[in-house]
């Protein structure tokens, strides 16, 4: 198959890629720095620079790769493109990659549509931004949280406006939990090193993991399958803060965490932050594991960190 993967240089991308070119497809893989093409030819597929917020870039790259699928990885989270990440001002780290979920959808579904592209694929997120109310854990009949008159309003949004569009137009919303390995966990781990992650009052907030082999796995998946809705790619064990941080921890050879009650943390770093810790809800991957048959190389965080930190 004619593979066309906006974003392959990310985190999630470079093994997408990795895995679409072991499995036989051909693939055409976009950045925006010309200084990555040849990345992206050492993994295996054609490289083009493209802008994804720009109408005739989208087009005229898509165009010329003539893909069979199209998956949409385009975020500009890294700190290469955002800076450090700080949930107190979630609307400033996250405003290009809001517009590249929104505007940048857009593009690539208009030109979807103009090549006679119907396998679509994209990038979706659900760790702990469940609704919060009722359990702890969410399936794909929830809705999110809007985290609604916080700084995270217009980015939970801008998730909702790519899950919307696209099983609109008939394809399939990968709702990735918080990802971790090699070139995700860098930073949270140098935060943890210097005891700046606290778990924030007693840490019953929930959330989601899953190893990026095991996100690019089940993407593939996806597009073979020409998959269409909604699908959680979470790990088998939604955990609490007071659970996974601790562990985390440990796992970086970090001392343990701090504790900060809640009322101390919410001017520190946040409304976001701190419904993240206590009111979180993480999210079940059993549609994804029955519908894909999908199956995890790191089943739980417990395992994924150890192997990948200890």
């Amino acid at each position: 198959m004619r593979v066309f993967v906006a974003g392959g240089t990310g985190v999630v991308g470079r093994r997408l890629v990795s895995q679409l070119v072991a499995r036989g497809h051909r693939v055409t893989a976009t950045t925006t720095s010309a200084a990555k093409l040849g990345l992206l030819a050492q993994l295996g597929a054609d490289g083009v620079v493209m802008d994804g917020l720009d109408a005739g870039s989208v087009g005229e790259a898509v165009a010329k790769a003539r893909p069979e699928a199209i998956v949409h990885q385009m975020t500009a989270i890294s700190a290469a493109h955002a800076g450090k990440a700080d949930f107190k001002h979630f609307d400033r780290w996250f405003a290009t990659t809001s517009r590249l979920r929104t505007e940048g959808t857009d593009h690539l579904l208009a030109a979807a549509a103009a090549t006679g592209v119907s396998n679509f694929v994209a990038q979706g997120y659900a760790s702990w931004n469940g609704i919060r109310r009722g359990g702890w854990v969410k399936t794909e009949e929830d809705p999110l949280d809007l985290l609604a008159e916080t700084a995270a309003q217009a980015g939970m949004a801008a998730i909702g406006y790519v899950q919307d569009a696209v099983v609109k137009a008939g394809g399939a919303v990968l709702r990735y939990g918080s990802f971790y390995g090699p070139g995700a966990s860098d930073d949270t781990i140098e935060i943890l090193r210097k005891r700046q992650f606290p778990v924030v009052g007693g840490g019953a907030g929930y959330s989601s993991w899953v190893h990026l082999d095991d996100a690019a796995s089940a993407t593939v998946l996806a597009v073979e399958q020409q998959a269409k809705g909604v699908f959680n790619i979470v790990d088998d064990e939604p955990a609490p803060a007071s659970q996974w941080l601790p562990y985390l921890a440990a796992c970086a050879g970090a001392k343990p965490p701090m504790r900060v009650p809640t009322w101390l943390a919410r001017p520190l770093a946040g409304k976001v932050a701190v419904a993240m810790m206590t009111e979180g809800r993480g999210f079940s991957n059993a549609k994804a594991k029955n519908e894909l048959g999908w199956e995890l190389r790191y089943p739980s965080w417990r395992q994924g960190f150890k192997d990948g930190l200890a």
